[in-house]
């Protein structure tokens, strides 16, 4: 695979384990024309599928450009990377490190850092382009994210919240507007002039009060971005996660899409 001008990719960030949220978004955008995926990080964490999702990424070989999350790096090592994690995802941390095959370990290790180039103008991140572990939440941070990064539109994940910030320009003066993305199917056309942050949501544990999973294309020709929530089976994750042993707030919690 060569990225280049004209792309159309499939966009997604994190999973968390959820194989029954990422096996719904996989299902609805199997019709939609794509030429690669955008990874943006955390296959596991919270959820307890996380050797079932890992397998699926990778049976999509080349096909995805993905960059590292911070629950990606931390199962690595839970004993050092969870001391900044609550109680209920330093258990999940620490359950899915036991869990995990050595061959999807060995992939997990491989994925790159993030800020990651895709092609001319367009990048992606898991947090904010410096840190990883940092929330764009508002505009003050978004502001500074533009600052440290050259592409056009940048596609990060983290929150778990749809969402976009905008860079303006006029009289001279910069600011930045940021906004939720809600609706079933959301469709934006981005203006050439200005630059975007851009987060698709989350497949396996949404937190915007909507259950669904979450998911975007991305078609860099056209500059339109489209966004889409997706049923799925919430009760049979729920039960796997109760299943697992693991804490009830993360079964519960998918409910709620919270």
């Amino acid at each position: 695979m060569d990225p280049g001008s004209g792309m159309r990719y499939l966009v997604i960030s994190d999973l968390h384990g959820n194989v029954e949220a990422f096996r719904a978004v996989l299902a609805h955008a199997a019709r939609k024309r794509r030429d690669a995926v955008l990874f943006l990080g955390d296959a596991v964490g919270y959820g307890a599928a996380p050797n079932q999702v890992v397998e699926r990424l990778r049976r999509m070989g080349t096909g995805v450009i993905s960059v590292r999350g911070n629950h990606d790096r931390v199962v690595l090592d839970p004993e050092q990377g969870a001391v900044f994690f609550n109680p209920h995802a330093r258990r999940a941390a620490q359950w899915t490190a036991e869990v995990l095959t050595a061959v999807n370990r060995r992939y997990l290790e491989a994925l790159p850092v993030g800020p990651r180039t895709v092609e001319a103008d367009l990048a992606i991140c898991h947090g904010s382009p410096g840190d990883e572990d940092e929330y764009l939440f508002g505009e003050a941070e978004a502001a500074q994210a533009f600052a440290a990064i050259a592409a056009a539109v940048t596609f990060f994940g983290h929150s778990h919240v749809p969402c976009m910030f905008e860079r303006t320009q006029a009289d001279g003066r910069e600011g930045v507007v940021g906004v939720l993305l809600r609706g079933t199917r959301v469709v934006i056309d981005l203006d050439p002039a200005r630059r975007y942050f851009i987060n698709p949501g989350s497949v396996g544990q949404p937190r915007d009060r909507d259950p669904r999973a979450s998911y975007g294309i991305y078609d860099s020709d056209a500059r339109r971005f489209t966004l889409f929530r997706v049923a799925y089976d919430v009760e049979g994750a729920r039960r796997r996660i109760l299943g697992a042993g693991l804490p009830a707030i993360l079964a519960e919690r998918l409910q709620h899409g919270a």
